[in-house]
């Protein structure tokens, strides 16, 4: 007696991509990229707030708010770089067209900034062709503070 043939191979190969482990592979990229995510703040300068009496919730997400920094000497600072004044509608020109003139600039100054930068400032916010500017106060940080 002869065996003839031997043993057959099965093909076991699927077609089917396994997706018992696709929801694992997804959380831990979700979780790595916020992990490894940077969120960009402010340097918080110190400077002496303006008062004021009354104040309004700007009801703007903060992607939408450009903050300009403004101390005593003149200097000005947009997104924690130092500009010179000259330099301010071309840097924000370009920002509030992207933004579709949706981005709100606020202008946060120390009380004791001399006027002729101010006007200087928004001279140059004018040539922008910006129209949505806010001036920061005490009184909105304290609510702002208060909110956290």
């Amino acid at each position: 007696m002869s065996m003839k043939g031997g043993f057959k191979r099965k093909n076991k190969a699927s077609e089917e991509i396994p997706s018992s482990s696709l929801a694992d592979i997804a959380f831990l990229l979700l979780i790595f990229f916020m992990v490894t995510t940077v969120f960009q703040r402010d340097k918080d300068r110190r400077i002496e707030w303006t008062e004021a009496e009354a104040a309004q919730k700007i009801d703007e997400k903060q992607k939408n708010i450009l903050n300009i920094w403004m101390e005593r000497d003149g200097a000005i600072f947009i997104n924690d770089q130092e500009y010179q004044m000259a330099e301010v509608s071309q840097v924000v020109g370009p920002l509030y067209a992207a933004s579709d003139r949706a981005l709100v600039i606020s202008i946060r100054g120390d009380r004791e900034v001399p006027y002729r930068f101010m006007d200087q400032v928004q001279k140059e916010l004018v040539a922008a062709g910006v129209v949505r500017v806010v001036f920061a106060t005490q009184l909105e940080q304290s609510m702002q503070r208060e909110r956290r």
